[in-house]
């Protein structure tokens, strides 16, 4: 007989025989019967086991006894239920058991109640029920992961990835994989981590940005990469990872690096549309949660020069300098302020400074001292860094050294440019940030299905 999934048992499926694979969510004895909660992912439905024709009193004993979270088969009809099922997805329709078969037992003492990490925190703290903290969810990450709210947002970010790739393979881009060992740290500075290979050392990838440029310069015109970048920075934030899955873009122009940017900008646009057709049962689930205001965008997207938002902080009282690079407080704070004035939470910031900005960046040809640099941001918080990349090997030379980098270590990289390469640009965005910032969650943790920081390496 075929397995039938819970989401599809509705009242079209009223009075059929069915056979369904699930685990015991609950279980609840009543006299001659036992309620049990059987999920499936994210949903889940009622079934009954009864004395009568199909069941014996053994048989209710048996089902009262199974463990929360074993995996059982269960064989029964569909029914039609008198009254709404409170708690249960299938609300007009419940299981009437025949046969009960634990495929895999659970141990008796869960490290944690799946009822309680659904829990809003709000909602415990004002009835005196128990919440489930980070730490004790990370540790065990494999019960957490069973929650609808996580199976949701999992749910979500998968289709993150797919709407990147189907819009950008609509726009004939082409997908490429990058090494994730390499020679010399891709974006300068001493957060890399450095490996042991062979009779050398190497490094993990900060970014995939050098490959993707050489794949620009292979006259691929528009190629995207999906994978880990790692970074070694003792960030203990609610936004930092040590390692993160990159959506990384690059592209060739023909007259303006803008092109490039409107092309990166309706690329997140697209995703954001297709979130919201595809994934209200997600949306929902995780807001039922974590209640949070729906994510507004503009098309086409807002795009303010670094100067213009400098302005805006400082006309709210924020000090800082023409050049200096914005904090996560201004950042925020800056959200806010686009928030109020242009009703939307996602927006491009243009022209950053120069001196806050990767060796390869290409200056400003109208002012040395801003860059063709660009970060966009969603609910006031930055998920991609892109800019115009150098494609002259002289003029690269010269801002490597002036960054400090060992040029024999990059030598590779900057060759790739001495045999005609087109101007181009691109940008890197965090799948993590994307899915937190989208649903309105508190951190990336939440978004990252085993999570790296400076202070957990497990599970």
């Amino acid at each position: 007989r075929v397995l039938v999934r819970i989401k599809d048992l509705t009242v079209e499926k009223a009075d059929e025989e069915v056979w369904v694979r699930g685990r015991i969510h609950t279980s609840r004895a009543k006299g001659k019967q036992c309620f049990l909660v059987l999920r499936q992912q994210q949903f889940n439905i009622q079934a009954l086991v009864a004395v009568g024709q199909h069941a014996s009193k053994q048989m209710v004993k048996f089902a009262a006894n199974i463990t929360k979270e074993s995996i059982v088969d269960i064989e029964g009809v569909v029914r039609k239920a008198y009254q709404k099922i409170g708690g249960c997805t299938q609300q007009d329709v419940e299981l009437h058991v025949q046969r009960i078969y634990v495929i895999s037992s659970a141990e008796p003492r869960l490290p944690l109640q799946l009822d309680d990490a659904v829990r809003p925190e709000v909602e415990g703290e004002e009835d005196g029920r128990a919440t489930v903290n980070q730490d004790t969810r990370l540790d065990n990450r494999i019960i957490d992961l069973r929650t609808s709210t996580s199976q949701a947002i999992f749910c979500l970010q998968s289709g993150i990835c797919q709407l990147f790739r189907e819009t950008l393979i609509r726009k004939g881009f082409v997908e490429i994989q990058t090494p994730k060992i390499i020679s010399a740290a891709s974006e300068g500075g001493a957060n890399v981590f450095t490996v042991s290979y062979f009779k050398s050392s190497a490094y993990l990838a900060q970014s995939p940005q050098l490959y993707k440029q050489m794949c620009i310069c292979a006259d691929f015109e528009k190629v995207f990469c999906v994978g880990p970048v790692f970074r070694a920075e003792d960030s203990n934030t609610h936004r930092h990872l040590t390692e993160f899955v990159g959506l990384d873009i690059e592209m060739a122009f023909n007259y303006h690096y803008h092109e490039v940017v409107d092309e990166i900008a309706d690329t997140l646009v697209q995703i954001f549309k297709g979130l919201q057709e595809r994934f209200q049962t997600e949306i929902q689930t995780v807001s039922k949660q974590f209640p949070c205001e729906p994510f507004k965008f503009l098309e086409p997207t807002l795009r303010l020069e670094y100067r213009e938002g400098v302005a805006m902080l400082r006309e709210a009282g924020v000090e800082m300098g023409d050049e200096e690079d914005l904090s996560t407080p201004n950042e925020k704070l800056l959200g806010r302020l686009v928030k109020e004035k242009y009703d939307t939470d996602f927006y491009i910031l243009d022209k950053y400074p120069l001196a806050v900005r990767p060796f390869y960046t290409m200056p400003d040809p109208a002012n040395p001292k801003t860059s063709n640099s660009y970060d966009m941001f969603m609910r006031g918080e930055e998920i991609l860094s892109g800019a115009q990349r150098i494609h002259d090997p002289q003029l690269l030379t010269e801002r490597a050294k002036h960054h400090g980098i060992d040029l024999e270590k990059i030598k590779a990289y900057i060759d790739s440019f001495r045999f005609g390469a087109p101007p181009h640009a691109g940008g890197g965005i965090g799948l993590e940030r994307v899915t937190m910032l989208y649903l309105g969650l508190h951190n990336v943790r939440q978004t990252s299905m085993f999570p790296r920081d400076p202070k957990r390496l497990t599970p």
